[in-house]
């Protein structure tokens, strides 16, 4: 993202681009100050709730982003327009079902972001409907920075639900693995880890994450333009 900002600006880009890569530069901090820490407050509750304390004994159970944020995962959101922070530490044993609790915990970050596109996809149809009315420059900046914030939310779920260690989506896996084939991935997860991240950085992953992302940014997002539009043609 900021790449392009940079690029944009060396480059002579017109005002109105240059406008845009600001509005989806911020659309990616709020993403990364707001969204990713209630992705990991959502495990940290999550495991509490299974009867592990670890993540809230390591101070994991807030939403202040300093407490979440990975300096390699916030710096590919800023390159990439998506990364991770600092996994929430579980202690398996305090579990009372290591299965499920996994399960359950993995889930609850992925579900975090899909609660949070719901009230983002109603702030994004207001906006339209708004600068439909009014059609100022105002207007049209806070529906594309709301829709932005929509799309990067929803990145990022479906980001953290591929099945490599240590995203989510491989907790989730994990849990219909036989315990050999989890024993030895497990053995590797450094390893896989930083190929992975070097994968994303190079791009290889950002088609897949927009082919599965599209499809539920835009189921969200027609309802929510269907009901705030029926409210609006009311007035």
């Amino acid at each position: 993202m900021i790449w392009q900002l940079i690029r944009g600006l060396n480059s002579g880009a017109n005002s109105d681009a240059i406008v845009s890569l600001l509005i989806q530069l911020a659309a990616v901090l709020v993403v990364m100050l707001v969204c990713l820490p209630f992705h990991e407050f959502a495990h940290a509750w999550m495991a509490k709730r299974q009867g592990d304390d670890t993540a809230f004994m390591h101070g994991r159970l807030t939403l202040n982003p300093a407490k979440h944020l990975d300096l390699i995962g916030t710096l590919m959101f800023l390159v990439v327009g998506f990364g991770f922070a600092k996994p929430v530490p579980v202690n398996p044993r305090k579990l009372r079902n290591y299965k499920k609790g996994m399960l359950l915990t993995a889930l609850a970050g992925p579900a975090s972001n899909l609660i949070l596109a719901f009230p983002l996809a109603l702030f994004s149809s207001v906006a339209f409907f708004v600068d439909m009315r009014v059609d100022s420059d105002i207007s049209a900046m806070a529906f594309l920075f709301f829709d932005h914030v929509l799309m990067f939310n929803i990145f990022l779920m479906v980001f953290n639900m591929i099945p490599v260690p240590p995203l989510d989506g491989f907790a989730v896996l994990d849990f219909f693995l036989p315990y050999r084939a989890s024993l030895f991935i497990g053995r590797y997860t450094h390893i896989i880890r930083w190929v992975f991240i070097a994968l994303v950085i190079f791009g290889a992953f950002s088609w897949i994450i927009r082919f599965a992302a599209w499809p539920i940014y835009l189921g969200i997002n027609g309802l929510f333009r269907f009901l705030v539009g029926a409210v609006f043609a009311l007035f």
